[in-house]
């Protein structure tokens, strides 16, 4: 296994990316309509995963990119977590946590205060691991991003450096 950096538009982070949506719209009838730029992701305002079986294959992702205070509820200084995602038939060997720590680890070298993410309540297996992960939810009237209005949004942060 090895994870590497790729730009967003990589066609192994759009077969990904794609994968993922799918999922969401399963879970939630709709993928997910935040707008990305690949260009977010480059460093070293931003970074983007993707981790690899040994035979070439990809099997998980993940990223963040920066955000400043804006009219969607972020602060400066934020690293946004965006499209983490681990294949299911890779799912319960680590994939997620390793690729978040290396995020974590990256937006802290540089410079980000707080990583923070959305998820949803359809992602119970989303929302154990940042639990886990140490990372906080957030209350209704700070959510963040998107989909901050809605109902099954979920929003946590967590302290970098």
């Amino acid at each position: 296994m090895r994870i590497v950096p790729v730009a967003y538009d990589h066609p192994d982070a759009v077969k990904l990316t794609d994968q993922v949506q799918l999922e969401y719209a399963e879970r939630y009838g709709d993928g997910d309509l935040t707008p990305m730029d690949p260009a977010q992701f480059d460093p070293p305002r931003g970074l983007y995963l993707i981790a690899y079986e040994d035979d070439g294959t990809p099997v998980a992702t993940g990223g963040w990119r920066s955000q400043e205070a804006n009219d969607e509820g972020y602060a400066d200084g934020d690293a946004e977590l965006k499209r983490m995602y681990v294949v299911r038939r890779a799912r319960g060997r680590g994939l997620a946590r390793r690729i978040l720590a290396a995020l974590e680890e990256d937006a802290t070298a540089a410079g980000r205060l707080r990583m923070v993410l959305e998820t949803g309540t359809m992602q119970p297996e989303a929302i154990a691991l940042y639990g886990s992960s140490g990372y906080a939810p957030v209350p209704a009237e700070r959510k963040f991003g998107l989909y901050r209005y809605h109902e099954g949004s979920r929003c946590f942060t967590k302290r970098l450096g």
